[in-house]
């Protein structure tokens, strides 16, 4: 079979009638058969009740009537041409009709496409509006500007993210850089005073690269889970708070661990960064002779692990921003060591990317209680 080149194949593609044109042709199509079956139906009605009252007329009737109607009968219908006229008639108004109802039907449908095409990434904050009945295209315009608001909101927390990150990664780079150039202006340094501008360097070096570890881990909660796996949440936790001992003594928090047979199914490698977050959350805002409690368990609802610590007074209001990126409460906590207020959101978008249930509640004595439950594995 011969194919047409791609550039009349593109011209055909363009030049395709567009959707008012096609309703038109559909409705005045309709009404044209119609009109045209109506005709067919009616002439052979009347044409076979003519021939049967012609031939009655005839067997009943004698005399020179009676032959003049034979003739006439016989002669066949005389042709009008009025009926064919109306039908035309008919049909134009049927088109012009059909035109004018398909642009009423597409106004709304244009009124969109003309604001959606107006709207960008600078102005979000548009709506359509649609007005009218409660129709198909009034609910697709809702759904539309709801789809518009997410958007917004989704534009809005990329931008402060961005904001945020720079802020935090330019913290660091300032330190190094002040200490360099302090270093360097200094014609009595000597080597014991070098070696203490390196080593304060290199800390704020590693809480750089901590920050772009945070970073990378939670773009990589946010992609989701890729491979589905069944893993042990009880051996999992248990290896997290073997490691985390030596660093909740130096902060002088004790760790009270129960664990029973939890089996659930996801990401091993993800979950075990969500349990170590939470763990290192609740040692790092803590208090000096304080405690952590982690356990894991099987319940009707799934396989759920449970963190809970003391710690200062955390407000209601406060619980749900913590799981945004960047976000801290005040300075309570234990040692120097400082984070990015990347730990819970990291939690949170690797509960997203599992489909599991996350609760938080503040405890009355101060500290939080974070529970997640994940989708159990027979």
């Amino acid at each position: 079979m011969m194919q047409l080149p791609e550039s009349l194949t593109g011209l055909l593609h363009r030049r395709r009638p567009v959707l008012r044109v096609q309703l038109a042709l559909l409705y005045s199509g309709v009404f044209v058969g119609l009109v045209v079956i109506l005709f067919l139906a009616s002439s052979l009605l009347f044409g076979t009740a003519n021939v049967f009252f012609g031939h009655s007329q005839v067997a009943f009737h004698r005399g020179p009537a009676a032959a003049a109607a034979a003739r006439q009968s016989a002669a066949g219908p005389q042709f009008t041409p009025w009926p064919f006229l109306l039908a035309l008639a008919a049909i134009a108004v049927a088109v012009l009709a059909a035109w004018w109802l398909a642009g009423r039907f597409l106004r709304p449908l244009r009124a969109m496409t003309t604001t959606a095409q107006e709207i960008s990434a600078t102005n979000l904050g548009r709506r359509l509006g649609l007005d009218g009945p409660d129709d198909e295209l009034t609910e697709l315009g809702r759904t539309l500007d709801e789809l518009f608001g997410r958007l917004q909101g989704s534009f809005e927390s990329q931008r402060q993210f961005v904001a945020n990150a720079s802020h935090e990664l330019r913290t660091p780079l300032a330190g190094q850089q002040t200490l360099l150039q302090v270093a360097l202006a200094d014609p009595d340094a000597d080597a014991d005073a070098l070696r203490l501008t390196c080593e304060e360097a290199l800390q704020l070096s590693g809480q750089q690269a901590r920050l772009i570890d945070a970073l990378l881990m939670l773009a990589t909660s946010e992609r989701g889970v890729e491979s589905w796996e069944p893993f042990d949440l009880a051996q999992l936790a248990e290896g997290i708070v073997h490691s985390r001992r030596r660093d909740a003594e130096r902060h002088g928090v004790r760790i009270d661990a129960t664990f029973d047979e939890a089996h659930a199914i996801g990401d091993a490698s993800l979950v075990e960064s969500l349990v170590a977050n939470l763990v290192d959350n609740a040692i790092r805002h803590n208090v000096k002779g304080g405690a952590v409690e982690i356990s894991s368990r099987t319940t009707a609802a799934g396989t759920r692990v449970s963190v809970s610590n003391t710690g200062a007074i955390v407000p209601s209001r406060d619980v749900e921003r913590l799981f945004q990126p960047f976000q801290r409460l005040g300075d309570q906590r234990v040692g120097p060591t400082t984070g990015h207020g990347l730990g819970l959101a990291i939690v949170q978008a690797i509960v997203t990317a599992h489909g599991a249930i996350l609760t938080a509640c503040p405890r009355p004595q101060g500290g939080l209680d974070v529970q997640v439950t994940f989708r159990a594995h027979a």
